[in-house]
């Protein structure tokens, strides 16, 4: 279970932040600020493993609470949550050592498959035995040298960020899914999430079947291609 705070002075978007992650297994909200003096207070009391943090606060910025935070040999992992695009700001966000940056406004499934990607890293370096080469790309999001990536783009009208959301609740199926309890579980219509798991057929990491019921057309159904590692 990863521990989350969430900073951010407008109440309303804090309280939508909390009701995000709330939905979302393996994650809990453990306390929300509104002021980086609340946050860091809560850092040292809480001791969260993930801060999702604005960097427009009231009294400091983002950056001030993620300096403080380190200097006082806090163990965490901070997520920008920012209509901050100022480029010295986000390069100082980098360099602190931030796992992700999301500006202001986002869908919310741009926000779910950035924790769904947080929440896969903490899995690879929680896994026992050495790190390989690609659980390192994979964290990095780098391409291995000498791998020409052959997977078409996406087509237009779909997200990568929807994409990795589809991706998962396919993984998590047992034994497959429809695209109408796709999007259910994702919030998407069902036409939407077809064309995400259509993408996944033709790019060969799902197979479909098709399942006959007493009356109307069969229903197609999705699983993914690759066997468990």
């Amino acid at each position: 279970m990863c521990e989350v705070l969430i900073v951010d002075d407008d109440f309303m978007v804090a309280r939508a932040h909390e009701r995000i992650v709330g939905q979302l297994e393996g994650f809990r909200v453990v306390g929300v600020a509104h002021t980086g003096t609340e946050a860091l207070a809560a850092i040292t009391r809480l001791h969260p493993q993930l801060v999702l943090l604005d960097m427009y606060l009231p009294d400091m910025t983002g950056l001030d609470v993620i300096r403080q935070a380190r200097a006082g040999t806090h163990t965490l992992d901070f997520l920008v949550l920012s209509a901050a695009r100022e480029p010295e700001m986000v390069a100082a966000a980098l360099q602190g050592g931030i796992v992700s940056y999301l500006l202001k406004p986002f869908k919310i499934t741009e926000l779910q498959a950035r924790l769904a990607a947080y929440a896969e890293r903490r899995r690879l370096l929680a896994q026992p035995g050495d790190v390989s080469q690609d659980d390192l790309d994979l964290l990095l999001g780098s391409t291995p040298t000498g791998v020409i990536q052959t997977a078409p783009a996406l087509p237009k009208g779909l997200s990568k960020e929807t994409g990795v959301l589809v991706e998962r609740a396919l993984r998590s199926a047992a034994p497959d899914l429809a695209a109408s309890e796709c999007g259910e579980a994702l919030g998407l219509s069902r036409v939407v999430a077809r064309k995400y798991l259509e993408r996944l057929v033709e790019i060969g990491d799902a197979v479909v079947t098709l399942r006959y019921g007493q009356t109307g057309r069969p229903q197609r159904r999705y699983a993914w291609a690759h066997p468990p590692q």
